[in-house]
């Protein structure tokens, strides 16, 4: 059977990510100063960061039904006859909400997944997903590996500050943490598809270091079924800080350290100064 895997814009793949395992990305919108960009068309992380520095209006917003069917469309003229639609988590975005109101007017079947993920969390499991199809496994058998796969994913941030977050209603369970002092650094992570918090850490270097020690313990300990780990280090105008840190995993692990740059509508609920890790189990072939 031949299947196309659809994801959207935060899962944070590059053209190359695109073009090599034939992945369609659909653009969730940034919105800054009443000017409406998609991502990948003229949004991107740099003109966040720079609204962001200037202290501008920025909002986001979902991709509508019509937009997915049209890419479900595509694919069916393509020559696919089933899709896999995976998305970021449901409690972050209505993105997974616009795919589902679609898909029952695709003109092939859709399998709508939740990764209740962000990041190259997401942006790993839609891989898989596309070299599972490609090797010839059945629909059915690539949603099950796609969504073991998202569950046993994990994406941990360190962030500068919790403002953007709660502005824009995304703090989930790290709500906790506001009215920490100032110097406290907040250690997240994203749990059951919503952001809470991990740890309080006094200082950034103190939290980066704290977030290698967790990311060599869990890929020391992967699961039975999983045969290697990808690992993608993210980061919001934290370039030094986030290379050094993939550098010490990449020496620490056994498995592939990428340093990937965060969607932009990710950068626009975050703020400046974020480092992150996404890891993700592989499935045995």
């Amino acid at each position: 059977m031949n299947i196309a895997v659809v994801t959207d814009s935060t899962a944070s793949l590059t053209q190359d990510h695109r073009d090599q395992h034939g992945i369609a990305v659909i653009p969730l919108h940034v919105v800054i100063d009443g000017v409406d960009r998609p991502e990948g068309e003229g949004a991107d992380t740099q003109w966040v960061e720079d609204a962001l520095r200037a202290k501008a209006d920025i909002s986001t917003s979902r991709p509508t039904p019509a937009t997915f069917l049209q890419a479900y469309q595509q694919a069916a003229k393509g020559g696919a006859e089933a899709i896999i639609s995976v998305h970021l988590s449901g409690l972050l975005s209505g993105t997974v909400d616009s795919a589902r109101s679609a898909a029952p007017e695709s003109p092939v079947p859709v399998h709508v997944v939740d990764s209740r993920l962000i990041g190259m969390g997401l942006g790993f499991a839609a891989i898989g997903a596309a070299r599972d199809a490609r090797a010839g496994r059945d629909v059915e058998d690539v949603v099950e590996r796609l969504e073991r796969r998202c569950a046993a994913s994990s994406v941990r941030l360190v962030v500068h500050s919790l403002d953007r977050l709660r502005r824009g209603g995304r703090i989930g369970g790290a709500r906790a943490l506001l009215g920490s002092a100032l110097a406290m650094k907040p250690l997240l992570h994203v749990v059951d598809g919503e952001v809470q918090p991990l740890e309080r850490v006094r200082t950034a270097g103190k939290a980066i270091a704290r977030l290698q020690a967790l990311t060599e313990a869990e890929c020391a300990q992967l699961p039975d079924w999983a045969d290697g780990v990808d690992v993608a280090v993210h980061h919001i105008d934290a370039a030094e800080r986030a290379e050094l840190l993939s550098q010490n995993l990449a020496e620490h692990i056994d498995g592939d350290v990428d340093l990937a740059a965060i969607s932009a509508v990710v950068a626009a609920h975050v703020g400046l100064g974020l480092v992150g890790v996404a890891v993700s189990p592989r499935p045995r072939d």
